[in-house]
């Protein structure tokens, strides 16, 4: 039955269904066969979004979308630009090192092409960039912004594990920026390749200070927001909460753009993209649970310790699998339905929760920037007004720094657990 379920979703998702229909469905018809009261459908739906950690979500888009109307992402663009402009790529490396910046508010990568990216992607054509060229780094830049804390991605897999937020949240630092370091070196070498431009001298230490300061409060967030959760203020839930306070006085008071109508936009835009993320969380919780009373991740935990009980084996294995998945499947959906599977079989051959969850939400963001389903091509060709072919062609050389970076941090996990370990 388990697997009559599974095929099912997979048939329906690959008719075009919406994948919140394409889990739901089979899951209320194995119920209705079992003979299983339909009462229970509300209930583990309702159930799986009673959960405190969870809260943080819609408060973090609502962050993203606060940033993006009040204006701050164009300082934090300017900022990028005064530091990196002159840096082999120039505009592509601003590009980089913006993602950065306002990753560590976002805590999302399509939030980050959907605001700065417009920002960089206008300056980047502007500048003599092809819009392909623009559009490519773009999304190859974003993809920092769900490892770098905060993170949605993490905040759901710590939700689905019961593995510390916090503790993942700081692991994500030092990987996001060795992988953007090693993108940095990819864009200057394709710089000195293709003659890109960049700009004709270095800052001055008043312009630097000059576009620093306007970027100060939003540089501040991250710091605000790791280090209380480290000395123990608030929760991650919490933290959001300050975060958006934070980002609510700084555009008011400091910024004077933050107007009613940009509020109101923010908060509905917030509920769009709220809804969307939760009704497939509730729906992955109900499909789950058919497959935990079908026992399927025990079958699975045996199947795949009967293969090896090498972690680096599994860590392997894993990885192909979730690349395939990412492919087809968004990282939120992914996230819900595979990982309660390969969690316990890796847990068991000793790897750590904490190191597997920057390897799982790492590579499922890499599925964003894969066809056929990549949400983050499909957005950045409409930003970009570029044809996907075209994009897809300059994206490639930026998927040597997203493998590299992806092969480092399974392979190496004493990068990722150092930071966690030290600041226990």
């Amino acid at each position: 039955m388990a697997l009559t379920v599974i095929a099912a979703f997979a048939l329906l998702f690959l008719f075009g269904f919406p994948v919140v229909v394409a889990i739901a469905v089979p899951a209320v018809i194995y119920i209705v066969a079992a003979d299983i009261p339909l009462e229970l459908v509300a209930q583990r739906m309702t159930y799986a979004l009673d959960s405190f950690p969870l809260v943080a979500v819609p408060v973090f888009i609502f962050v993203g979308s606060l940033m993006n109307q009040s204006g701050i992402t164009s300082d934090i663009y300017r900022f990028a630009h005064t530091v990196a402009g002159r840096v082999p790529g120039g505009l592509a490396q601003v590009n980089v090192i913006g993602s950065l910046i306002f990753s560590g508010v976002s805590g999302a990568a399509l939030a980050d092409i959907g605001g700065l990216g417009r920002i960089e992607v206008r300056a980047m054509v502007r500048a003599g960039f092809t819009r392909a060229y623009a559009g490519a780094i773009t999304c190859a830049s974003a993809i920092v912004g769900p490892i770098f804390p905060p993170s949605i991605p993490i905040i759901i897999y710590g939700s689905v594990t019961s593995v510390s937020i916090v503790q993942l949240l700081v692991a994500g630092i030092v990987p996001a920026l060795l992988y953007v370091a090693l993108l940095m070196i990819t864009v200057a070498i394709l710089a000195k390749r293709y003659g890109h431009p960049r700009s004709s001298r270095w800052p001055t230490i008043g312009e630097v200070w000059r576009s620093f300061v306007p970027a100060a409060p939003a540089l501040f967030a991250p710091v605000l927001l790791v280090g209380g959760m480290l000395l123990g203020l608030f929760t991650p839930t919490e933290a959001a909460s300050v975060t958006v306070a934070y980002v609510v006085a700084v555009a008011m008071v400091f910024y004077g753009g933050m107007t009613w109508p940009r509020l109101r936009f923010a908060l509905f835009d917030t509920v769009k993209s709220t809804a969307a993320i939760l009704i497939i969380v509730s729906a992955a919780a109900l499909f789950g649970w058919i497959l935990t009373i079908e026992q399927l991740p025990q079958i699975f935990t045996r199947t795949i310790l009967s293969i090896s009980t090498e972690p680096m084996v599994l860590l392997l294995i894993v990885n192909l699998m979730l690349l395939v998945v990412g492919m087809f499947i968004d990282s939120t959906t992914a996230t819900l339905l595979v990982v309660p599977l390969i969690a316990a079989p890796l847990t068991l051959a000793g790897v750590d929760p904490v190191h597997l969850g920057i390897v799982v939400i790492f590579n499922l963001m890499i599925g964003i920037l894969t066809p056929p389903m990549g949400l983050a091509l499909f957005l950045i060709a409409d930003i970009a007004k570029a044809p996907m072919p075209a994009i897809l062609r300059a994206l490639l050389p930026f998927y040597i720094p997203l493998f590299v970076a992806l092969a480092i941090i399974t392979y190496f996990p004493a990068l990722t657990l150092w930071l966690p370990k030290m600041l226990r």
